[in-house]
């Protein structure tokens, strides 16, 4: 018996107006457009990796997988501080 894939659903919050080209391109890749859209979308790291790159542009929501992306994306962001 095959199992189900898990799902996360990933929110666009900000605006790519002044973004740079690949930044527009990673949104349409998944699935979004305009602030506020929303995508659900099979858990892989493919998937993963696109949301990394535009971390800053989308919020994520789920199950446990969500977790563990936010979770990424705070530690990334909390080296960057201790860095600079």
């Amino acid at each position: 018996m095959a199992q189900a894939k898990k799902k996360i659903t990933v929110i666009q919050t900000g605006s790519v107006t002044a973004q740079k080209k690949g930044m527009k391109e990673t949104l349409v890749g998944l699935g979004l457009g305009k602030p506020h859209s929303r995508r659900e979308l099979e858990d892989t790291s493919s998937i993963r990796g696109m949301i990394f790159k535009v971390r800053h542009l989308v919020t994520v929501e789920g199950e446990e997988s969500s977790n563990s992306i936010q979770s990424k994306i705070a530690g990334v962001q909390n080296k960057a501080k201790k860095d600079n």
